[in-house]
């Protein structure tokens, strides 16, 4: 009896640590311009929170919980004249201003996985009102022959951007 108890607490002590935050990994892909485009990130939910508007202006979010953001591309990305290069990335968000967002576009840190590097783009994002609050952070990609969009959602606030690939 003491060994099935202590290999039952044994067993939800292991596991604990898997549910500490309560959302799984979010995956957003899209087939664009026949090459693969993927953003994996942490889903934390709002509990009553404003997160967006509690951002300060100028300070990069990390978009997420737990690891770091990555956006894995098989297509050169182009967001108007800003263009990102085949490869891989960490991404992270700043607000510049009252509802005004840029995507930031990183090279990961050797050093520190969890952390970007040297920063490679910096993406414009729209800013637009949901009708109906989105509790768990969500990055949507859509995808066509040429084009796509990125989309996050938290709260009422959607940023996007919009992109051509080759």
């Amino acid at each position: 009896m003491i060994l099935r108890a202590t290999t039952v607490s044994a067993l939800v002590l292991a596991v604990t640590p898997l549910f500490a935050h309560g959302n799984d990994r979010g995956k957003a892909t899209a087939t664009v311009a026949g090459k693969s485009v993927l953003i994996d990130y942490g889903r934390p939910s709002l509990k009553g929170r404003d997160m967006l508007a509690e951002a300060v202006i100028g300070q990069p979010w990390r978009m997420g919980s737990d690891a770091a953001t990555t956006l894995r591309t098989d297509a050169e990305l182009s967001f108007g004249s800003v263009s990102v290069p085949v490869g891989e990335y960490i991404l992270r968000a700043t607000k510049v201003g009252e509802g005004a967002w840029t995507l930031n576009v990183n090279k990961p840190n050797p050093e520190n996985p969890r952390s970007a590097g040297e920063r490679v783009a910096d993406i414009p994002l729209t800013a637009a009102t949901l009708p109906a609050s989105v509790e768990i952070f969500t990055i949507e990609l859509t995808g066509s022959k040429e084009k796509g969009e990125f989309v996050m959602k938290w709260g009422t606030t959607a940023l996007k951007a919009g992109f051509t690939a080759r």
